[in-house]
């Protein structure tokens, strides 16, 4: 195996702030913000909007996202013209 071309393979934070849930895993990203896990170390954290804990498909619960006024502007300007 070549030395110096592998990025860093370490333990991160990932924090799903639609629904404050944390987790642990490995991972290569690299992030700035820093947090203090469970064990008194201190993990890089990366922020995500979604996670299994706040994704649909995996909780049961549909989540509507205001799509409705974007919907219909665009229907008024490229829908049917009778």
């Amino acid at each position: 195996m070549k030395k110096d071309i592998h990025p860093d393979y370490q333990d991160v934070v990932f924090h799903d702030t639609s629904s404050d849930h944390k987790f642990m895993t490995r991972s290569t990203i690299k992030s700035k913000e820093t947090i203090k896990w469970e064990d008194g170390k201190e993990y890089p954290l990366v922020k995500v909007e979604v996670s299994s804990a706040s994704h649909p498909f995996f909780t049961g619960k549909k989540l509507f996202v205001d799509t409705a006024g974007r919907v219909e502007k665009f229907q008024k300007k490229y829908g049917k013209k009778s």
